[in-house]
């Protein structure tokens, strides 16, 4: 399935991050100790017990959240979560399709921009600059040139996952 790049307020991915967490947080530690609670009185305690009862908040917790997270006002923060995902695989080829940039491999080159395009924008989601990691920004301008040496646009619209069939992993 394609991933598109769209745009969302930062400020508003940030609040709404907040929320959900503490929403998160608060729903782990009611579930838990709710589920210790009816454990310890139906069986006579013991530290499994408590651990179970954690786990089981954790599985509740989880569950409302899979069945939550289609919702309207989940948008920006499931876009964050889609991003990461598709970034951190994406990551995992990067030293082959470095190896195809220099052979200057179109789709590499999309894919090397989807991941420095996707870097960018996650960092200005979280309220963060990249101007700490010099290896990252240069590697992005050589990209940037490649793409426009190769005549292609400087930016890509999105990610297809099957292009990365081409590469090898790690």
């Amino acid at each position: 399935m394609p991933f598109q790049f769209e745009e969302h307020d930062p400020e508003s991915y940030r609040r709404k991050g907040r929320l959900i967490s503490l929403a998160m947080a608060g729903q782990l530690i009611i579930f838990g100790l709710v589920f210790v609670q009816l454990l310890q009185a139906a069986f006579d305690g013991g530290f499994w017990l408590n651990v179970l009862g954690v786990v089981l908040g954790l599985v509740a917790t989880s569950l409302v959240f899979a069945a939550l997270r289609e919702r309207p006002w989940m948008a920006e923060v499931r876009y964050a979560w889609q991003l990461k995902h598709h970034l951190s695989r994406v990551s995992g080829y990067l030293p082959a399709l470095r190896r195809g940039m220099a052979e200057d491999n179109a789709t590499a080159l999309d894919l090397l921009a989807f991941y420095h395009q996707g870097m960018a924008q996650l960092a200005e989601l979280n309220g963060r600059t990249l101007d700490d990691d010099a290896e990252l920004l240069a590697e992005r301008e050589v990209v940037r040139v490649a793409r426009r040496e190769q005549g292609l646009p400087e930016r890509v619209d999105g990610l297809d996952p099957h292009d990365l069939a081409a590469f090898r992993r790690g």
